[in-house]
C-alpha cells in the first residue's frame, strides 16, 4: 500500500534540529554545491554511488552485437544478456540464477569498454560502423551557396546520417552569416537548433550513462543539436557571384564549444583545399576516438595531431579546471593541449558591457527574455554562451540561440507580439531584428569585440525607446531595476587589470570566480532548505512504499533566510527576498527543483530496495499464501525493472542480491507456478 505523506505521523517528517536519535537521509551530491551545512552525515546509509547503467537495447541490435552470429532467444536474459553470455563464450539462454538485471549494468560497462578498447575482451559487442563517431558527432555538413537554390547542403558525412528536411533547412540558413555582416575571410561561430522528434537512438544510448557524471550545465539536451561553423568567404573571379562562400559544420549533441572550435581550426582550412576525400579521412579519425568519459585525460587524434583534454565531472570543485599538461616524455607528440572543452573567453565577451555584469547575471538567473544584437555571428554566439555560463554551476533551463536568423523555424514563435516574449536568449545580427524585437524588455547591443587595450568607458543603462536600429550605440537597453546593490569592487578590479595590461585569460578567471561565488551564495540557502524535505531514515520500511518528500513551501523557505540566508556567504546588500520571490517563478527554479526532486526520490527508491534486500523474503513467503507470494514476486520484478529503467543509484550487488531472493522464492513454489513466473515479464 502507498504510504501517504503523514501516514507515519508527524515524527516521520524532518525536524529543524533533527531531534534526539533522528537521522536525516543524505542527499545526492550535485554540482559541487554540497557543504557540511547542506548534507547531514549518516553512517547508516550507504554512500551515494552511481553505477554504470545500460539503456534498453532492441532485439535486432542485440543480435547484431553478439559475436559469432549467436542470437539471444526472445525469452532469454533480457537487457544486456547477450553481452554477458558473450563473455562466457556464447549467447546462450541464461539459467535461473543468471537472469539478473545486473546484466544491463554490465552491458553498459562493456559497451563503454568496447568503445575504448576495440580489441579488448568485450569485442563480442561487435560495434557497428560509426558508433565511436556517433559518441561525439551526429554528422559533418558542408553548406555552399547555389545561385539558383541559395544556401544548400552539399555534403553530409557519414552518408547514412539522418537529418529531416526541417533540420537541413535550419542548418543551411544558420551556417551563413547575414549578408550585412560582411564577414570576409574565415569566421567561426556556433548555433543551436531543435531536433526533429521521433528519431531512433543507436548504440550511443549506452553512452547516456556517461551523462550522469557530467556537471548539470554540460548534460546533453535531447531536444537540441549544436552546430559548430567554420565559414570562409573570399574573392574568386572564376565564380559568377565573384566570391567563394562555403561553411564546414559539425553537428553534435555535445556543448563542447572550445573543443569543436579547436578541431575546426585544424581541419577546415585544409578541407577547403582538398575537398571531400579529406573530410572522409577526418571522420575516420573521429571514429577512432575513445568515448567522451568525464574525468579522464583523453587523447583525440585528428589529421596528424593529437588533442589532449579532460571533460569535467560533477565531482570537480566548481571554479577549478584541472590543467592538462604535457608532462611525460611520451606526450612529446601532443600538439594541442586544451585547458577547457566548453568555456568561452568570458571577459572578452563582457568587456563592452562589464559595468552591468551584475544586472546581466540577475536577468539570466531569472530567465528574462534577452536579445544580444551584434555585428557578426561570432560576437553574438560567444556573448550568448557567456551569458548562459554566468550562472554556472546552475543550469540555464530556458532556450538559448547563440545565432538566430529570420529564416529560423522558430522565428514566428519568438517574435510574435500577440503574447509576452518567451524566456529565451537570442543572438542576432540582422538589422531587421532591431524593429521586430523592439517590444522585448531587455536588449544588449555590442560592437566589435576586441581585446581590451584601454579602460572601457562606463555606459549608462539606456531606455528601450532609444534603440531604433542595430547601429545604435553599444549598451544595455532595459527598464529593469536590479534587486541587489551594485558591486563596485569587481568593476574596480577588472579596470585595474586593464590598466596593468593583465592577460584577458586572467581577467576571465576573476570574472568567472565572481559569478561562481555570487551564484553559490544565492543557491546554498535553497539547497539547505530542500535537504530538510527528506524524510528520516527510520521512515523507510521494506513493507511500505517509500516515504514521500515534503512539499516545497515558499513561505517556509523565506522564513529560513532570516538566519541562514545569502548574507552568510555574500557581503552584497539589496533586496535578496525580492530576488528569491522572482526566481521561484522562473524556469530556472523549476528546472533546478525538478532535478533535485528526481534525485531525492530516486535516492529513496534505492534505499527502499536495499531495505528489501536485507529482509528474509523467503521466510516471509513461507508464511503467506501462494497468491500473496506471486504478488510479491511480480512487485519485486517491477522494482528491478524500475531500477534499470530509471537508472537508480543502486549498487550492482544489491540488484543481484534481490534477484537471488526472487529466484529462491520462485524455486519454493510448485512447478506450474515456477514456469509461469519465469516467463512472466514486468511492466
Amino acid at each position: 500500500p502507498s504510504l501517504p505523506l503523514r501516514a507515519a505521523g508527524r515524527r516521520c517528517l524532518p525536524r529543524s534540529r533533527g531531534g534526539r536519535g533522528a537521522q536525516r537521509l543524505p542527499l545526492p551530491r550535485r554540482n559541487g554545491l554540497d557543504s557540511p551545512a547542506l548534507v547531514a552525515p549518516s553512517p547508516l546509509v550507504p554512500a551515494w554511488t552511481l553505477p554504470l547503467q545500460a539503456a534498453p537495447v532492441t532485439e535486432g541490435a542485440r543480435r547484431r552485437r553478439c559475436a559469432g552470429g549467436h542470437v539471444t532467444p526472445r525469452g532469454g536474459a533480457g537487457t544486456g544478456a547477450g553481452a554477458a553470455a558473450g563473455r562466457r563464450g556464447g549467447c546462450s539462454a541464461m539459467s535461473l540464477r543468471e537472469r539478473s538485471p545486473g546484466g544491463a549494468v554490465e552491458a553498459g560497462e562493456d559497451a563503454v569498454a568496447a568503445l575504448a578498447e576495440p580489441d579488448g575482451p568485450n569485442r563480442c559487442l561487435s560495434l557497428l560502423p560509426w558508433d565511436r563517431f556517433s559518441a561525439w558527432l551526429h554528422c559533418v555538413c558542408v553548406v555552399g551557396f547555389d545561385l539558383e537554390l541559395g544556401q544548400a547542403v552539399e555534403v553530409i558525412y557519414p552518408p547514412h546520417s539522418k537529418l529531416s528536411d526541417k533540420e537541413k533547412t535550419n542548418i543551411c540558413y544558420l551556417s551563413f552569416p547575414d549578408s550585412n555582416s560582411g564577414c570576409l575571410g574565415d569566421t567561426q561561430f556556433c548555433f543551436r537548433f531543435r531536433r526533429s522528434p521521433g528519431r531512433k537512438v543507436s548504440l550511443c544510448c549506452f553512452l547516456d550513462q556517461l551523462d550522469r557524471d557530467l556537471p548539470v550545465y554540460l548534460k546533453k539536451d535531447p531536444a537540441y543539436y549544436y552546430g559548430y561553423v567554420y565559414f570562409r568567404q573570399v574573392r574568386d573571379k572564376s565564380l559568377k557571384r565573384g566570391y567563394f562562400q562555403k561553411s564546414l559544420v559539425l553537428i553534435s549533441k555535445l556543448p563542447y564549444v572550445h573543443l569543436f572550435r579547436t578541431m575546426l581550426k585544424q581541419i577546415a582550412p585544409e578541407y577547403f583545399e582538398k575537398s571531400e576525400a579529406f573530410l572522409e579521412a577526418v571522420c575516420s579519425d573521429v571514429d577512432r576516438w575513445p568515448p567522451p568519459i568525464p574525468g579522464k585525460i583523453l587523447h583525440l587524434p585528428i589529421m596528424g595531431i593529437i588533442m589532449k583534454l579532460r571533460i569535467p565531472t560533477y565531482r570537480d570543485k566548481p571554479g577549478t579546471t584541472p590543467i592538462v599538461q604535457n608532462i611525460h616524455q611520451a606526450d612529446a607528440q601532443i600538439s594541442v593541449a586544451l585547458p577547457t572543452v566548453h568555456e568561452v573567453d568570458l571577459f572578452r565577451c563582457f568587456c563592452p558591457v562589464f559595468f552591468h555584469i551584475q544586472m546581466l547575471w540577475e536577468l539570466v538567473l531569472l530567465g528574462e527574455p534577452l536579445v544580444v544584437m551584434a555585428p557578426s555571428p561570432s560576437e553574438s554566439s560567444e556573448t550568448v554562451l557567456a551569458l548562459v555560463s554566468c550562472i554556472s554551476p546552475l543550469k540555464y533551463c530556458s532556450d538559448f540561440r547563440p545565432y538566430f536568423t529570420i529564416h529560423d523555424s522558430e522565428f514566428k514563435e519568438y517574435t510574435t507580439r500577440t503574447q509576452a516574449p518567451p524566456s529565451v536568449i537570442l543572438g542576432v545580427t540582422n538589422p531587421f531584428f532591431a524593429k521586430t524585437l523592439q517590444h522585448w524588455p531587455h536588449i544588449i547591443r555590442i560592437g566589435d569585440i576586441k581585446l581590451p587595450g584601454d579602460v572601457p568607458k562606463q555606459v549608462k543603462v539606456k531606455k528601450l525607446k532609444n534603440l531604433k536600429t542595430l547601429d545604435s550605440k553599444p549598451g544595455v537597453y532595459t527598464s529593469y531595476k536590479p534587486y541587489l546593490n551594485k558591486d563596485e569592487e569587481i568593476v574596480k578590479q577588472l579596470q585595474k587589470g586593464v590598466q596593468q595590461k593583465r592577460p584577458t585569460e586572467a581577467q576571465s578567471v576573476i570574472l568567472r570566480r565572481y559569478f561562481l561565488e555570487l551564484t553559490e551564495s544565492f543557491i546554498i540557502p535553497l539547497e539547505r532548505y530542500v535537504a530538510s524535505l527528506m524524510p528520516l531514515q527510520k521512515c523507510i520500511s521494506p513493507w511500505k512504499s517509500p516515504p514521500q518528500l515534503r512539499q516545497f513551501s515558499q513561505d517556509d523557505f523565506m522564513k529560513t533566510l532570516e538566519k541562514a540566508g545569502p548574507q552568510l556567504t555574500s557581503g552584497l546588500k539589496g533586496d535578496w527576498i525580492g530576488l528569491y520571490r522572482h526566481f521561484l517563478k522562473s524556469p530556472n527554479f523549476d528546472g533546478w527543483f525538478r532535478s533535485r526532486q528526481k534525485e531525492m526520490t530516486q535516492k529513496l527508491e534505492a534505499l527502499h530496495l536495499e531495505a528489501l534486500c536485507n529482509e528474509n523474503l523467503v521466510f516471509w513467503s513461507q508464511k503467506h499464501t501462494e497468491v500473496e507470494t506471486v504478488d510479491l514476486v511480480l512487485k519485486l520484478k517491477n522494482k528491478l525493472l524500475q531500477a534499470d529503467r530509471e537508472q537508480l543509484p543502486v549498487k550492482t550487488d544489491t540488484l543481484k542480491k534481490l534477484q537471488t531472493h526472487i529466484n529462491d522464492i520462485i524455486l519454493a513454489l510448485p512447478d506450474d507456478l515456477q514456469d509461469i513466473l519465469l516467463k512472466t515479464g514486468t511492466t
